[in-house]
């Protein structure tokens, strides 16, 4: 790149830039058509019309969304019919205990693509400065980053599920004995689970309340354990769940399968660490076959092989 474009990108860049700070500071000087009559409509009924004005925002975070959010929107449905699969990713927003819709997750996977599109021609950009690539390999590297963004942010939901069912498990056999504990107070099903999520916090409790909170709606102490069953990704969970809703639909002691479901909880995490320790016997040995054991033969023929110099004619 010459010396003469360079300067005349740079200038049409700082121009863009100095263009877009007088616009933003004209926009934000300027008084909303939504301040000035708000205060006038607030209180009229809102039958057959819109049901509220709202105060448009004058971050640049919302500004931005409604520059770019139609391109956004199509560059999502563009992946969404590439990549398919709306029903595995609206399964894990679900497990990974997520509000949002598959169509807002696509957006975010098109936001993450076109960070890495963005370092990516910033990297070439450099290089072409120092003229050491083409224009076919830069843009080949830029689509590149920007396919590994999308993967990247679908690997992130996948690690979020994965790490908010480890939490899960972690906390099943406390929040079961609390259950039990209750339920054997006297307490019914539902004041026990009331009790429980509101001492208690985490992954377990959050599904737990909005199985409180669908019971609360009407629905049946049974269907609602029979929904949790269906949403979760742990066996054990849904184990649980089928538990509670027959015991309560049959009348069988709650507390009895409670206490038995978190001791095989806990035998199942004894069983599960006793096998990582086994897979790890090989791993283990290493520190002491390669740091240890040179260390130790170091020790003892060293002293010797120095006795030996000294010795020596």
């Amino acid at each position: 790149m010459s010396p003469a474009l360079l300067g005349a990108s740079l200038g049409l860049l700082g121009s863009l830039g100095l263009l877009l700070v007088a616009t933003r500071v004209a926009t934000i000087r300027r008084t909303q058509v939504g301040v000035r009559v708000l205060p006038y409509v607030r209180d009229l009924p809102q039958v057959g019309r819109t049901p509220q004005l709202s105060v448009v925002s004058a971050s640049p975070i919302s500004t931005a969304g409604r520059l770019f959010g139609p391109g956004l929107r199509s560059a999502a449905d563009l992946v969404e019919k590439v990549l398919g699969g709306a029903a595995s990713v609206e399964r894990r927003l679900e497990r990974a205990d997520l509000d949002r819709t598959v169509h807002e997750f696509r957006v975010e996977q098109v936001v993450w693509g076109l960070v890495g599109f963005a370092g990516a021609a910033a990297w070439q950009l450099l290089g072409a400065a120092r003229g050491g690539s083409t224009v076919l390999g830069s843009l080949a590297l830029c689509l590149i980053a920007f396919a590994a963004g999308i993967v990247l942010r679908d690997q992130r939901l996948s690690a979020r599920v994965t790490e908010r069912e480890r939490e899960i498990v972690a906390e099943f056999p406390v929040v079961a004995e609390l259950l039990a504990l209750a339920v054997a107070s006297g307490e019914s099903p539902v004041a026990a689970l009331d009790r429980v999520v509101r001492r208690s916090h985490g992954a377990l409790s959050s599904d737990l309340a909005k199985v409180l909170a669908e019971i609360r709606t009407g629905e049946p102490v049974g269907q609602a354990f029979d929904n949790l069953s269906r949403r979760t990704g742990l066996a054990l969970v849904a184990r649980f769940a089928q538990g509670v809703a027959v015991a309560v639909d049959r009348g069988t002691p709650l507390a009895d399968v409670l206490h038995a479901q978190a001791a095989d909880v806990r035998e199942a995490g004894r069983r599960a660490l006793i096998e990582s320790a086994a897979r790890r016997e090989v791993l283990m040995l290493v520190p002491v076959v390669f740091l240890v054991l040179p260390v130790t033969i170091l020790f003892a023929f060293y002293p010797g092989v120095i006795g030996l110099r000294l010795t020596a004619p």
